[in-house]
């Protein structure tokens, strides 16, 4: 939960998962669409999806014991490098080293690395350093304490030097370029989607549509809706989006509202509109499942930040 979301936001989230799923075997047993219905609002929910999934494997493949080696580990879904290197140095003591962002900066500073920390390279030589200088017997102390050091004084910007206990080791300090490590590729301009969205209504209902399993926000549930296409008006990329997803023409009324959205490699304006069926009965072409749901069991259905906003304004009217 804590790989990419801060901390006091993951607290909560930890603590009602634990009572929940206190085991592997509760989470592997559990519905995935509770488990996602717990995970919303951390976002990037294919961690959510792996933790079910490997939580299943370790019962299927382990008799629900979590393997202690790394390569075992890695073999799990959602489990790389770094997160194998954190179990098992931190959980069963092996010394196995961990880089995160805060150890890269803090080993491309006092090793002056040149490379960037972001390419092939410049990863297996962070990794190559974490582990030259591991201490036999206590890994988990290391790792923490690299990782503390990057958070807490060796900052990306401003970092406290004077107060750093690395300091008369340190080449960066030494040749006063710590601003200039770690070296990065040159980050692509973060492209604008502009998508619409349908809130089709029905005897009191609206319809929703639960995205494809694998892709982004998989399993999640959706005002179905898609992409703007250029030279494209927004009512018109709406009733194509419709009808290539549900197979049925709609009339777009009025506008519901606006809503924007980062995610980590692009910028998402949504625009909802109130829609009525004009022909034909709506099929999942794309999606995985269709519902229609009055407002107020909205709730119910695990839906992304944006989906959410909109489902939050019609319960309120």
């Amino acid at each position: 939960m804590a790989q990419q979301t801060r901390l006091e936001t993951v607290i909560p989230y930890y603590e009602r998962w634990l009572a929940r799923f206190p085991s592997i075997q509760a989470l592997a047993t559990a519905p995935q669409q509770e488990v996602l219905a717990l995970w919303e609002g951390l976002g990037y929910y294919s961690r959510a999806r792996n933790l079910h999934a490997a939580a299943q494997q370790v019962v299927a493949e382990h008799g629900g014991q979590l393997p202690t080696a790394p390569a075992a580990l890695r073999r799990l879904p959602g489990i790389g490098r770094y997160t194998a290197g954190a179990i098992a140095s931190l959980a069963f003591g092996l010394d196995e080293p961990v880089v995160d962002g805060n150890v890269k900066r803090v080993l491309s500073r006092v090793f002056d690395v040149n490379l960037p920390v972001d390419s092939a390279a410049g990863e297996q030589r962070i990794w190559e350093l974490a582990a030259e200088h591991l201490p036999p017997g206590r890994a988990a102390d290391y790792n923490q304490a690299l990782m503390d050091l990057g958070a807490r004084v060796c900052l990306p910007r401003n970092p406290a030097c004077g107060e750093c206990p690395l300091q008369s080791q340190c080449r960066a300090c030494a040749l006063r370029n710590q601003t200039e490590r770690p070296v990065t590729k040159p980050k692509p301009v973060i492209p604008h989607v502009l998508v619409v969205a349908a809130v089709i209504r029905r005897n009191g209902r609206v319809l929703l549509a639960q995205r494809p399993a694998g892709g982004l926000l998989g399993g999640l549930w959706e005002f179905p809706g898609g992409k703007v296409e250029d030279g494209e008006s927004l009512p018109t990329a709406l009733q194509r989006e419709i009808q290539e997803e549900l197979a049925v023409a709609i009339a777009v009324g009025g506008e519901l509202g606006v809503y924007q959205h980062a995610y980590s490699h692009y910028r998402v304006t949504l625009h909802a509109f109130d829609c009525t069926l004009v022909k034909g009965t709506p099929r999942p072409l794309v999606a995985q499942a269709l519902r229609w749901a009055r407002p107020a069991e909205l709730s119910d259905y695990p839906m992304g930040k944006l989906d959410r906003a909109i489902a939050t304004a019609l319960q309120k009217k």
